[in-house]
């Protein structure tokens, strides 16, 4: 049994996004706009990298789903 990823998820059960955020956006704004994205779509933050330039790249993940049996009704 391999300890090191026991318990951790592999990169196969998330989907990733990467955002730009423009140098003039506001922390405040970017939290909102990450909120948002949080709230209503289900995702959550990854990774950011801040540039020399004060661009942010930002990478949102969130677990994929599994797709459902068509015509099934639950």
């Amino acid at each position: 049994m391999n300890t090191h990823t026991e318990g951790l998820d592999s990169d196969q059960d998330w989907e990733y996004r990467p955002l730009r955020l423009p140098p003039g956006i506001t922390r405040w704004s970017a939290a909102t706009q990450l909120a948002i994205h949080a709230e209503f779509s289900g995702w959550e933050l990854s990774r950011v990298l801040l540039y020399s330039d004060g661009t942010r790249k930002v990478w949102l993940r969130r677990r994929r789903t599994t797709p459902g049996v068509p015509g099934l009704l639950t």
